[in-house]
């Protein structure tokens, strides 16, 4: 007696498993964190803010 496979479904299956796993590391990501210069940025601002005046 032979065993039919369901062929579709494992297909199905499979893919939802995988695109799971695939959120769940895009999840996981960390942005690169970068060093910002808070004060040489508000500088830049106030020297923008009195050239346009």
């Amino acid at each position: 007696m032979g065993v039919t496979r369901l062929k579709r479904k494992d297909r199905v299956n499979k893919a939802v498993a995988n695109n799971r796993v695939a959120e769940i590391k895009r999840l996981q990501q960390k942005p690169i964190i970068r060093n910002v210069d808070v004060e040489a940025i508000k500088a830049d601002f106030a020297a923008k803010k009195e050239g346009n005046q």
